[in-house]
């Protein structure tokens, strides 16, 4: 039975994935999927790790202003998402290479060769217009992805 809730509340936030992954943004469902993406090899060069989440803030603001500074002339290398309350243990894993950073979600994480360089949580993101989120990640982009 906890299977078809799951692949129920699957099927309901598949639209609030795909806001992203249409974005040319891989998501990451498992702790082995964010090792691989974070460390090593996959960690050289800049990276945005978006933490997606169901709620509105993410809904009406985090993810368009995603979509809105993906059109800035600098970007990250590599986009990564995790989303929170649906892959845990991924999201989990993924919040281990923020550092001392809380967990917030949404949230955004800029690594430059797998250090977290700027992170925008959710209190930066609630009731701030998109316009200024935005803002705050290209001008996050400008500094550490060039």
């Amino acid at each position: 039975m906890q299977n078809f809730y799951l692949e129920q509340m699957r099927m309901m936030t598949q639209h609030m994935r795909d806001e992203l992954t249409q974005l040319g943004i891989k998501e990451l469902t498992t702790p082995e999927e964010v090792d691989e993406a974070l460390k090593g090899e996959g960690a050289k060069g800049t990276a945005l790790i978006v933490v997606n989440s169901v709620c509105g803030c993410a809904a009406g603001l985090a993810r368009p202003a995603v979509g809105l500074s993906l059109e800035n002339e600098v970007k990250p290398d590599h986009l990564y998402t995790v989303f929170a309350g649906q892959d845990k243990e991924a999201t989990e894993q993924a919040r281990t290479y923020f550092g001392q950073e809380p967990p917030s979600s949404p949230s955004f994480a800029i690594m430059k060769d797998g250090k977290l360089v700027h992170m925008i949580h959710r209190h930066e993101i609630e009731n701030v217009p998109v316009e200024i989120i935005t803002a705050n990640l290209t001008q996050a982009y400008n500094a550490f992805c060039k």
